[in-house]
């Protein structure tokens, strides 16, 4: 895609300083069950201005359904697949159409372009934030992540780890969802709101979502899956960049 690696490298040194501050107060009950609790059963131990981040350690969906929602127009069609789950993981604007449906989210993946304050009322509440780092998006970080319970905060990035920010896989939040999902114990995958073909979205983010379905197969064929998002659609998928 062209994107710098240096830029994602600077932003992901953005965020681990401004989680590092203890950027946030605020506490909240947990989700359903997606953080798991310290060695005592008390996940309200992770309260107070000097809270570290969130750890991956901490997210354990547990062999549970996962639903991995994505914004796209065929979501409002598509929310009984979220209801039946286990366990909401939503990207970006699908958190706030999830809540307004009356449904919840255990965990939000997002790089903060979302509109309205969805990712600051989640952390106040106690649901984990997956907040990523890329070359184009530290204004927003400096703007947004001083508002949010750090404590709820998973900091993420494209670029290799380090200090409190890790990188699960993935490209988008859509996709970033599902790899996070995956590696945090997830025992199935379904999805709701995913639009590969959505027609009024510009070419930059149809290149993205072109790239969001390539590493939906990766990782479905990584886990010995059949992503049902996917049904009808493998055979026209570029693999030629995957490490399969």
């Amino acid at each position: 895609m062209g994107f710098d690696r240096g830029g994602d490298e600077r932003a992901r040194d953005l965020l681990a300083d401004l989680v590092s501050d203890g950027a946030g107060g605020g506490e909240g009950d947990p989700g359903r069950g997606a953080p798991a609790s310290d060695g005592d059963g008390d996940p309200s131990r992770r309260t107070g201005e000097d809270a570290p981040p969130l750890a991956l350690a901490d997210l354990d969906f547990g062999g549970e359904t996962v639903a991995v929602v994505g914004a796209g127009p065929s979501l409002s069609d598509e929310l009984g697949v979220v209801r039946a789950a286990d366990n909401v993981v939503a990207a970006s604007d699908a958190a706030t159409v999830v809540r307004a449906a009356g449904l919840p989210v255990d965990c939000m993946v997002t790089d903060l372009d979302e509109q309205g304050d969805v990712a600051r009322e989640l952390t106040a509440e106690g649901t984990p934030v997956a907040v990523h780092a890329h070359g184009d998006n530290r204004p927003a970080l400096r703007e947004r992540v001083p508002r949010l319970a750090v404590e709820w905060v998973l900091p993420t990035t494209q670029a290799a780890p380090a200090g409190p920010v890790v990188n699960t896989g993935g490209f988008t939040d859509g996709d970033r969802a599902a790899f996070l999902a995956d590696h945090c114990g997830a025992g199935e995958l379904v999805f709701a709101g995913w639009d590969f073909d959505d027609p009024d979205v510009d070419p930059l983010k149809a290149r993205k979502l072109a790239w969001a379905e390539r590493l939906l197969r990766w990782l479905e064929i990584r886990r010995g899956d059949r992503f049902a998002v996917l049904d009808g659609r493998r055979d026209g998928i570029d693999e030629s960049a995957l490490p399969v």
